[in-house]
């Protein structure tokens, strides 16, 4: 039997993920922080997990629960929960940027770390984070979230050669626009918690939280459902030859290539005319 735990699976990526790998002959234990969500996981035949990755007791409760549901047993996790905040960094609270780091870092390497010696013992488990296409290029009003990333990008090399020696293999999947509720919930907590009146960079969130509204941004039209997501994870739980990094999307190639052959000058200024022309003047 091949047991893998996958999180934030209430919708999106970690909804269409779950399914995949059960098709595929996994036995899946999807994990959800609300009620309502876990429900919906039971409903579709699952064994689901309450999970709040943000809460070392809720970690220890879900790892209790899991190893009573697989005696013990794990071949494979998928590290996909994730929460972001748009807003420039100026007007971003402590609070705001420690909840981003809290959930994309420190509460998914906490669960990580408690559940490396169980994979261990098979000397072939898989750890699959989600990052994203913001890990290898920062875009502004969404520097902290990138930030997360670019740390949670450091923090897999680092484990993927620690881990080695126990054939424990790290992989990376870095989408770009995916058709979830991601953008939509990031531009609804913008609006609730960003002090939009008092920013000068008002009229620049007004006009992308308009743009959200009203069908988004120029981006969209590159979205993928979030299945294209799940084939790559398959393929990095499932293949012999698991790659370190899986991209998606026509954005995240585009944005690896960047980062890596475009000039941090030349980029600076592509980055400054794509704010002119996205969110307008931003001084009022």
């Amino acid at each position: 039997m091949k047991n893998v735990l996958v999180t934030g699976c209430s919708s999106g990526i970690g909804r269409a993920t779950a399914e995949l790998l059960r098709n595929a002959g996994w036995t899946v234990f999807p994990t959800a922080r609300k009620t309502a969500d876990l429900d919906a996981l039971k409903k579709a035949g699952f064994v689901a997990i309450e999970l709040d990755i943000n809460s070392t007791e809720s970690i220890d409760r879900a790892i209790e629960h899991l190893f009573q549901e697989t005696d013990g047993t794990l071949q494979a996790l998928v590290n996909n929960a994730g929460f972001g905040m748009p807003g420039a960094i100026e007007d971003l609270t402590r609070d705001a940027m420690r909840a981003q780091f809290e959930t994309n870092l420190f509460g998914l390497q906490e669960l990580t770390n408690k559940l490396i010696p169980t994979l261990r013992k098979n000397k072939s488990g898989r750890i699959v984070n989600v990052s994203s296409v913001v890990g290898r290029l920062s875009l502004p009003f969404m520097g902290i979230y990138s930030a997360s990333k670019f740390a949670l990008e450091g923090l897999s090399d680092a484990l993927r050669i620690e881990l080695s020696q126990d054939h424990i293999r790290v992989s990376l999947v870095e989408p770009g626009p995916i058709q979830t509720q991601f953008s939509t919930n990031c531009a609804t907590q913008g609006e609730e918690q960003l002090p939009i009146e008092e920013s000068r960079f008002k009229t620049a969130y007004k006009n992308y939280f308009k743009q959200r509204r009203n069908g988004g941004t120029s981006n969209d039209r590159f979205r993928l459902p979030p299945a294209a997501v799940a084939k790559k994870i398959l393929h990095a739980i499932e293949s012999p030859r698991p790659k370190i990094r899986y991209r998606v999307t026509v954005p995240a190639y585009l944005g690896d290539w960047v980062a890596r052959f475009v000039p941090r000058v030349l980029l600076d200024r592509l980055m400054i005319r794509m704010v002119k022309k996205r969110f307008a003047s931003t001084q009022k």
